[in-house]
């Protein structure tokens, strides 16, 4: 089914800037702690060998002495602070693999705030996913080792514009990408991630839906469905660069070679790709079908934290990085759990109302 109508941001509207949290607040409720040691030695080194183990195949030996003080100290922090770190599938292999207490993609990460036990989250992905742990831990300390770390998607629509198109489209239920801010899902029935897309459009049981930021997701959900999409001029600029000839090069190159994509990516991306998914469905295709050689058209750090974990899988990397993501790294984490900064802070109204849409999507199921 043909998407109904795409839209853009109205001139009227601007971004709206995320709260900056109160100077001091953090460390009021828990105490800074001192820099622990960065000497690099050799029981630095002894004690963190296991860890190195798992990313030998994908970080050089000569990069680790400079990781392995910081992933010791972290690992060690986060039993004092009794905090936890998620981390999004585009981190790099340090992160993911050395010093994260839990790992996915969006729908992952946030079913895992919704039960987390710890006094502090630490958020190792991009600003709207900090926001989406606090707004479903309204009463712990969440933390972004980078507030700049931004998103495109987010970016692109604000409450306001949700607002105008709920007046041009009364009656009609809006489904929101967590690729937004607190502020929009506020505005929303109910959130989506691209791994359960489909089933929250259909769940809403409407003829029409209006489908928020990501056009192009837009556009896969609506050839999937009868339910006519309205969709939102928005798209990640990671996956909006990669183009279909990219991808016929590729295979002219070796016939046997397997592409798998993500639904962000433009169409004509899409029909080129042997199986289209959620981050988490991309790695769980790769899994189960061990290709000999493997395309992952998507966030290039994705594919090392799986070769990380396959290192028999030979990936080919049309290497696109995010580079909001990749302005989380393990000295900005190391701050966060010493000095407590960058607190993810939300108007407790718009919290709340956000959480009903969060909360629609977690416990969806079937």
């Amino acid at each position: 089914m043909p998407i109904l109508q795409t839209l853009g941001p109205s001139a009227e509207t601007a971004a709206i800037p995320h709260p900056e949290a109160e100077l001091g607040s953090v460390a009021r409720r828990h105490r800074v702690l001192p820099m622990p040691s960065l000497e690099w030695n050799a029981q630095v080194e002894r004690e963190t060998a296991p860890l190195y183990a798992r990313i030998a195949k994908v970080v050089p030996a000569v990069e680790w002495p400079f990781f392995a003080p910081y992933v010791k100290a972290i690992n060690a922090l986060k039993r004092e602070r009794n905090a936890v770190i998620l981390a999004h599938n585009y981190q790099t292999p340090e992160i993911y693999n050395c010093v994260a207490d839990f790992v996915g993609d969006s729908l992952q990460l946030a079913r895992e705030a919704s039960k987390v036990d710890a006094d502090i989250i630490v958020q190792c992905g991009v600003h709207f996913m900090a926001e989406t742990s606090k707004i479903l831990n309204p009463d712990k300390t969440v933390l972004i080792p980078d507030r700049r770390a931004g998103c495109s998607l987010a970016s692109s629509i604000t409450g306001a514009d949700v607002r105008l198109l709920r007046e041009k489209f009364p009656g009609v239920p809006a489904v929101a990408y967590v690729n937004t801010s607190a502020d929009v899902k506020a505005e929303v029935d109910i959130c989506c991630t691209s791994s359960n897309a489909l089933e929250v459009v259909e769940s809403l049981g409407a003829e029409r839906v209006i489908f928020l930021p990501d056009q192009y997701l837009a556009s896969y959900v609506a050839g999937q469905t009868k339910v006519k999409i309205i969709a939102w001029k928005g798209a990640c600029e990671v996956h909006e660069r990669f183009t279909a000839q990219e991808l016929r090069d590729y295979r002219a190159s070796d016939r046997a070679l397997q592409i798998i994509a993500h639904p962000e990516c433009p169409p004509d991306v899409l029909a080129e790709a042997d199986y289209t998914g959620s981050t988490a469905g991309m790695i769980d295709w790769v899994r189960k079908r061990r290709p000999h050689r493997v395309v992952m058209v998507t966030e290039c750090s994705m594919a090392d934290n799986v070769q990380a974990e396959l290192p028999d899988i030979e990936f080919v990397r049309p290497c696109n990085l995010c580079p909001h993501m990749k302005r989380i790294t393990l000295p900005k984490i190391l701050d966060s759990l010493v000095y407590l900064r960058e607190e993810v802070v939300i108007d407790p109204t718009i919290a709340a109302r956000a959480r009903r849409s969060v909360e629609r999507m977690v416990n969806l199921r079937g």
